[in-house]
């Protein structure tokens, strides 16, 4: 946090500023150092007051970037190319920071070629489907406490503390609600662990670390029903027996963070946070930490060495975060999606909320659209319905074109092609079909799109985002980019071997997943081939 402070005041962190922290706080300055040059968003080299970061990843490298970074050039500020900004649905984008007295940081998007942004001008509002955990998206004052309670607010919370932290466990999991970050890891499992923990104190961490390209679905949520956010943190906290949440935003959402900041400041001054919740006599509070343009802080332990001001390295496992968590206690992380569907499971109850979808993948899912669609946006889905219905709720592919691939969960998911568009969007179906549906990426190629270009972008993706801790991942990444680079654009080559060593071997899944999106092109894209 001080490091972000001083980022703010003066857009770069100096020698000076960076002993004078160490001081202070006691902390070796080469150990500081290490922490500050982790993260990108942090800057030490001298900076102007006005910064543009902005995004030349897969979705907006559909569009005209350079052009845009040349006019924001033209315009005095210090541009920087930066990894997915989560504005996916809303085409170009960039995260303008304005360092001083009176900080500004906001997100741009959709990003003009001429935009004058001297003055400032906040994103619009992407494409909103329908649906459960949508509903209050876009109808509801997400600044206003009081209107959240006009339309269910606190309801789950209330019936929670009537239930039970016992029976609150039994409902999540006889919903059998799977994370929606990418792992899919049980939920009831994960709280429960932590419940029977005799180890105090226990923490709840949301991650809302959404790096993950393509991917925006918890922005959404975050900037749209943050109160939705808080109320089922605290639902966690009670069902866990946790007395203490975090809630680990990505430094590009500043909206998000604002949002969330502003629903912790009224439910605590509501009694909905603090030493005597609802009158529970339960005490909960939120703290929220911003994060320094990481991707791999979206691992979990990654996420406990960031809040604890450590450089986002992962942790060898075991021990678990049930046993061995935030500040070495027990701990429960769960994604913002995953948290959203919980306030529905405890109101209905964990058999009716399952009800919907497959046997296998229960409830519906957030799937973001975006790439070469007539509406890209946030859809939320029954799990089981087939990837080409998610497409036709997206306008299917724009200006009538041929589709030539889908690439499912991200930069760390899977290319298919059109032969694969009968796949259903459940756990069990991707699995059949040798795919992820990871943290809900739908990104559409149509046949114009230089699959070469986003294979390549994906490979320096994850070289620039490799946090260096193990070989197979550090070396890896680098190797995977340069044969792809090297290799000529009808038939790309990526050795098998290396792919296959990284996934044996490295400790994340960062560097396990790396190569999955490349070698799923070659598979399944036809016209991609890959040399021995």
């Amino acid at each position: 946090p001080v490091f972000h402070a001083v980022q703010d005041a003066l857009g770069w962190i100096s020698h000076g500023a960076l002993n004078y922290i160490c001081r202070r706080l006691s902390v070796p300055p080469a150990e500081a150092w290490g922490v500050v040059t982790f993260y990108h968003l942090l800057a030490t080299d001298p900076m102007p007051a006005n910064a543009a970061h902005v995004c030349d990843d897969i979705a907006c490298r559909l569009n005209d970037v350079d052009g845009r970074i040349a006019a924001l050039e033209q315009q005095g500020f210090a541009v920087k190319r930066s990894p997915c900004l989560g504005q996916c649905d809303r085409g170009s984008a960039a995260l303008i920071t304005k360092a001083g007295v009176e900080v500004q940081r906001e997100c741009i998007a959709p990003l003009e070629p001429r935009q004058n942004l001297a003055a400032g001008t906040p994103g619009t509002l992407g494409t909103l489907g329908a649906g459960r955990l949508l509903r209050r998206a876009g109808r509801v004052d997400p600044a206003s406490l009081d209107d959240y309670r006009k339309h269910g607010g606190y309801a789950a919370l209330a019936k929670a503390f009537e239930m039970g932290a016992d029976r609150v466990i039994a409902e999540v999991s006889a919903a059998k609600l799977m994370g929606r970050g990418g792992a899919a890891f049980p939920t009831g499992r994960k709280w429960e662990s932590v419940a029977r923990e005799s180890v105090k104190p226990h923490y709840v961490v949301c991650n809302a670390d959404e790096s993950e390209p393509g991917t925006f679905k918890d922005r959404v949520l975050m900037e749209l029903d943050p109160f939705a956010i808080v109320e089922a943190m605290t639902i966690c906290g009670f069902a866990t027996g946790s007395e203490r949440g975090f809630i680990y935003i990505r430094g590009e959402y500043p909206e998000a963070e604002r949002a969330i900041a502003n629903a912790i400041a009224q439910a605590l001054a509501g009694g909905m946070l603090g030493p005597n919740v609802m009158r529970s006599g339960y005490a909960f509070d939120i703290e929220i930490r911003r994060g320094g343009g990481a991707y791999i802080c979206g691992e979990e332990t990654a996420l406990f060495n960031s809040i604890e001001g450590k450089r986002g390295e992962p942790r060898s496992k075991p021990p678990f975060p049930a046993q061995f968590g935030l500040f070495g206690k027990p701990t429960v992380v769960n994604n913002v999606e995953t948290l959203a569907n919980v306030l529905d499971i405890v109101n209905e109850g964990g058999a009716v909320w399952a009800k919907t979808g497959t046997a296998g993948s229960t409830g519906t899912r957030l799937f973001c659209l975006s790439g070469h669609v007539a509406k890209p946006g946030l859809y939320e889905i029954e799990c089981g319905r087939t990837l080409r219905e998610a497409i036709a709720l997206a306008g299917g592919v724009a200006n009538s074109r041929a589709l030539q691939a889908v690439l499912l969960g991200g930069a760390a998911g899977t290319f298919v092609g059109p032969s694969a568009l009968d796949m259903p969007l459940s756990f069990e179906g991707a699995r059949a079909a040798n795919a992820t549906l990871g943290s809900g990426v739908i990104m559409v190629f149509d046949e114009t799109a230089d699959l070469h270009d986003t294979l390549v972008r994906i490979a320096e993706f994850f070289k620039h985002e490799s946090c260096g801790q193990c070989v197979p991942c550090r070396v890896g990444t680098v190797r995977q980019l340069e044969l792809l680079k090297k290799s000529e654009r009808s038939e790309p080559s990526v050795a098998l071997d290396l792919s296959q060593a990284m996934k044996d071997a490295s400790i994340c899944g960062l560097g396990q997943t790396a190569s999955s999106a490349i070698d799923s092109a070659f598979a399944n894209i036809p016209g991609l081939r890959r040399n021995a």
